[in-house]
């Protein structure tokens, strides 16, 4: 029994994946995706494979590791060695930086509440706390 399917187009495999073409070339140029195998056409001919590292590569671009991390992943990925231990670490990096961005868009969303709450939401733009606030030349933390 062949359980090889058959190849795939960029457009199915774009399809497949929910991404646009122009994604898939892009990220070939970048390298985080091999180079495709070209039929006698000329035309990028995928497999399988490429089909599950684009999966790989959208879930980690929604956990918010940057491209050159997810290169990073992708290599470690294939690191029998060191592999895992290496991805736990970059993956506690990315945790603790997306755990820093909360703590700072709290502190933005408190100062914005109280901006809202001291407007009236009426009167003279000029004594409008929001838009003093936001001209303001000095910069509070």
């Amino acid at each position: 029994m062949n359980t090889q399917t058959a190849p795939l187009t960029i457009g199915a495999v774009a399809k497949r994946v929910g991404v646009a073409i122009d994604t898939i070339r892009y990220y070939e140029r970048e390298g985080l995706l091999p180079e495709p195998q070209r039929r006698a056409s000329g035309y990028r001919s995928y497999g399988e494979g490429t089909v599950a590292q684009l999966r790989f590569i959208r879930r980690a671009k929604d956990l918010g590791f940057t491209l050159e991390e997810i290169r990073e992943l992708l290599a470690l990925s294939a690191d029998r060695q060191r592999g895992v231990k290496a991805v736990k670490q970059r993956a506690q990096q990315r945790l603790a930086a997306i755990e820093q961005r909360i703590i700072e868009l709290q502190r933005v969303r408190d100062g914005l509440a109280q901006l809202v709450e001291s407007c009236p939401g009426h009167g003279k733009p000029e004594e409008c706390p929001i838009l003093r606030a936001l001209s303001d030349d000095e910069v509070k933390s």
